[in-house]
């Protein structure tokens, strides 16, 4: 699994809202989106794409607890985080090599160099039992 992350700030900005960060233009969006349609069918026309889903921001989310035994639930976004899980793919490759070799073309991603300097992505092996797990 490629797993990328952002902040409500990155959110904010992409629907052109400045704030700490400057906004992004139309053509900074255009161009991300641009970027990840080809990113997609790259990887489908690999084979190796099996799902992708970007998330809404980190304003729309909650976050379920407990305390004392009883469901807390928070409503995003939450000040003890700054980037949220903004999206993911679940890719079906010959190796993890090529799973990390794939989500480094994601640092091509165009967008605003303030944002590109801050982001990343993980790539996790995704297991299917409890077998698989590995410490």
């Amino acid at each position: 699994m490629i797993l990328t992350y952002a902040s409500q700030q990155d959110y904010d900005g992409m629907a052109g809202k400045g704030g700490d960060q400057p906004a992004w233009s139309e053509e900074d969006f255009a161009a991300m989106g641009a970027f990840m349609e080809k990113f997609n069918a790259d990887l489908a026309e690999s084979g190796e794409l099996v799902e992708t889903r970007g998330l809404d921001a980190p304003v729309h989310t909650r976050r379920l607890g407990s305390r004392d035994g009883r469901p807390v639930v928070t409503d995003g976004p939450y000040a003890e985080t700054q980037e949220v899980l903004a999206g993911y793919w679940i890719v079906e490759c010959d190796s993890f090599d090529r799973a990390t070799e794939l989500a480094a073309r994601l640092a091509d991603c165009p967008g605003p160099e303030s944002v590109r300097a801050t982001a990343y992505a993980d790539v996790r092996p995704v297991v299917e039992s409890r077998s698989e797990l590995e410490a």
